[in-house]
């Protein structure tokens, strides 16, 4: 069995000690090992105080980037595009997914793969325990034609940490004290604590040029420059989000066409039939009920994923603030109906806040099978009767044809409810951000940062901005100690003890519900392979064309 220590970068690490880590240790162990397999170590030093681990990935590609692209592909996706791109802030599942075409990270993740590569770091080396320098790719330059320095890259992270900008992302960095451009082309990063996880967890922050945000943060936030392979030719809200080739790109993954279109198309029967029509060459979320239809004509793919269905209290307002009143919301549902009514069975109950096929899968103390005769007692136990429930519930497909099954299970234990659809921008902005609501369900995939490691998902969700501002559960005694385990997982140095501090997370979720997944779904992708070349489904909200070209 691999000990702990293996899952520690080495020096020279070999493609079969590579496959080795990936197989035995999971997402976490192979994003270190595939980085460190790009290239050799440094030599100097051997003892425990100077050994150096260096992951190096991408070069200047020059010779790829001289070709130049041609041909177009159009995409259906499946959420309104919203005005800001500014990767400091932005979070519409839509604006995400176009994001990953335009910037770059120091390390970015290959999506289809779960697989982290070098893009705008050509080398990332870790010099001692809290401390990682980062070696910028020569020649890299942002789409408005100036060259990305340290600067860039001090100035991208730097802001996400401030404060004074309240960026959700902060919430996913706590183990940085510092970071210091020692070079024009060289970024020191200083670290509170050693931090297993940092290769991959640095793909979540994109690299903005310094002089541009600052000079017009309005215009870049509606128009972005990154330094991608694809540059922004136009970005009209609720109509399209076009791109172009960026010619100068010299990193690993140029443009392979010279125009990439994407169409906000809400409509599940309206994106299929786009598709047939070929209007597009690829939709997300193909809904079930199309399935057999589409692959007459196209190739269609079920990729399971952490995208999910949750159920979110207001826990400021009575009953909702007793934990017995939510998980007797919880027991009284049918998920397995659920899924089987709004997805035609495309999807898994919750057994735990993570997928049963993530490699960081436990079962948690609590798993809610369907019970109303628990649900009525837990709720008498609260006191509670007469209950009336209005639901706030997403207009996303899947999400509003699983809420009135919801009703359905709660009316038969008593409680009367109402359920109220919207569009989850407009439910945010008018009923939860105010307070203004008592539940809600809606879709939700935050392996969108790229990481799917359980410390990431839980503080998008758990830590910061959500839990003080949306379901008002942050000064409970259980989410101050939730706060307290994840970050003695993110200081733990050995896999065996982050595994039993994760754990110890997911029994607490299961037990307090504050926010919760019913179930995890299957996302199915559509696609016409005859166009597309290279096209591989992700699995989470969006598209992705890099690497890909069309016939």
């Amino acid at each position: 069995m691999t000990s702990d220590s293996d899952l520690i970068p080495q020096r020279n690490v070999s493609r079969r000690d590579f496959m080795r880590y990936t197989s035995m240790l999971g997402v976490a162990a192979a994003a270190t090992a595939a980085l460190g397999a790009c290239g050799t170590s440094s030599s100097k030093g051997t003892s425990a105080a100077t050994t150096a681990t260096t992951l190096s990935g991408s070069s200047s590609s020059t010779s790829a980037a001289s070709a130049v692209p041609t041909g177009a592909i159009t995409a259906g996706l499946a959420y309104n595009l919203d005005t800001n791109f500014d990767p400091i802030s932005a979070s519409g599942a839509a604006a995400l997914a176009l994001n990953m075409h335009v910037f770059e990270g120091l390390v970015d993740m290959d999506l289809p793969t779960r697989t982290p590569y070098n893009t705008l770091a050509q080398s990332l080396t870790e010099t001692a325990p809290t401390t990682w320098t980062a070696k910028l790719r020569s020649g890299a330059t942002f789409h408005d034609g100036t060259p990305v320095t340290a600067d860039d890259v001090v100035f991208s992270y730097t802001r996400i940490l401030d404060p004074t900008n309240n960026s959700t992302l902060s919430e996913f960095l706590p183990f940085i004290k510092s970071v210091t451009a020692t070079a024009n082309d060289t970024v020191e990063f200083q670290l509170n604590y050693p931090f297993r996880l940092f290769p991959s967890r640095v793909t979540c922050v994109k690299i903005v040029p310094k002089a541009a945000v600052t000079a017009d943060p309005t215009g870049f936030a509606l128009k972005p420059i990154g330094s991608g392979p694809f540059k922004v030719t136009s970005a009209t809200p609720q109509v399209s989000y076009i791109l172009s080739a960026f010619q100068p790109y010299n990193g690993p993954k140029p443009a392979k066409v010279a125009t990439l279109t994407f169409l906000p198309i809400t409509s599940a029967s309206a994106r299929v039939t786009a598709l047939q029509s070929n209007r597009v060459q690829a939709i997300e979320a193909a809904p079930p009920v199309d399935v057999p239809t589409l692959k007459t004509t196209d190739t269609v793919q079920s990729v399971e994923s952490f995208d999910l269905m949750f159920m979110m209290f207001n826990c400021k307002m009575k009953p909702f603030d007793d934990p017995r009143v939510r998980q007797a919301l919880h027991y009284a549902l049918n998920v397995p109906q659920i899924i089987q009514t709004g997805l035609l069975g495309y999807g898994t109950p919750a057994t735990s806040f993570m997928p049963t096929t993530s490699a960081y899968y436990q079962r948690a103390a609590k798993v809610y099978a369907y019970d109303p005769a628990k649900a009525k007692s837990l709720l008498a136990a609260a006191g509670v009767s007469n209950l009336q429930i209005t639901l706030l519930s997403s207009t996303v497909n899947f999400i509003a044809a699983c809420a009135p099954i919801v009703k359905e299970n709660w009316d038969a234990i008593g409680v009367n409810t109402t359920i109220k659809l919207g569009g989850s921008g407009g439910l945010y902005k008018n009923y939860v951000d105010k307070g203004n609501y008592q539940v809600m369900v809606a879709p939700g995939d935050p392996s969108v940062w790229g990481p799917d490691d359980p410390d990431l998902l839980m503080r998008w969700w758990y830590v910061g901005q959500w839990p003080q501002r949306r379901y008002y559960w942050n000064t409970t005694p259980q989410a101050q100690q939730l706060v307290s385990i994840l970050n003695q997982g993110a200081q733990a140095t050995t896999s065996s003890a982050q595994k039993a501090l994760w754990k110890q997370a997911f029994d607490l979720l299961s037990e307090e519900v504050p926010l919760y997944p019913l179930f995890h779904a299957n996302l199915a992708t559509a696609w016409n392979a005859k166009k597309l070349v290279g096209f591989r489904p992700i699995t989470t909200t969006g598209l992705d064309f890099i690497g890909v070209g069309i016939n």
